[in-house]
C-alpha cells in the first residue's frame, strides 16, 4: 500500500444503499490529497461512515477503491477514486 508517485487527488464520497447497490439519496463528497496510502483513504472513508476501529469490506481495484460495512445491516457505502492533475478547489 503505497501513496501514488504523480500528481493527482482522490475523490471521496459516502452514500446509502437500497438493496446492496448505492442508491445516492443523499451523498458527502469530498477530495483527499494524493500523498494517500490507499489506507489513509479507507481510514478516512471510514471515519466519515461511523466505522472507525471496526472491520469492513474493502475492495482496491488500484483507482477506485470501496468500502462496505461487515454484514451488520448497515446502509452504507463508501467510494474513492484517483484523479489525475490538481483537485479542482485547489
Amino acid at each position: 500500500m503505497t501513496a501514488k508517485k504523480n500528481k493527482g487527488h482522490w475523490s471521496l464520497e459516502v452514500t446509502d444503499t437500497f438493496g446492496g447497490e448505492a442508491n445516492y439519496c443523499w451523498a458527502r463528497r469530498w477530495t483527499a490529497r494524493g500523498d494517500l496510502t490507499v489506507r489513509g483513504v479507507v481510514r478516512a472513508l471510514k471515519a466519515d461512515m461511523g466505522l472507525t476501529g471496526q472491520r469492513a469490506e474493502v475492495d482496491d481495484w488500484g483507482d477506485n477503491i470501496t468500502v462496505r460495512p461487515p454484514k451488520s445491516g448497515a446502509c452504507i457505502i463508501g467510494f474513492a477514486t484517483w484523479n489525475e492533475g490538481e483537485a479542482p478547489d485547489a
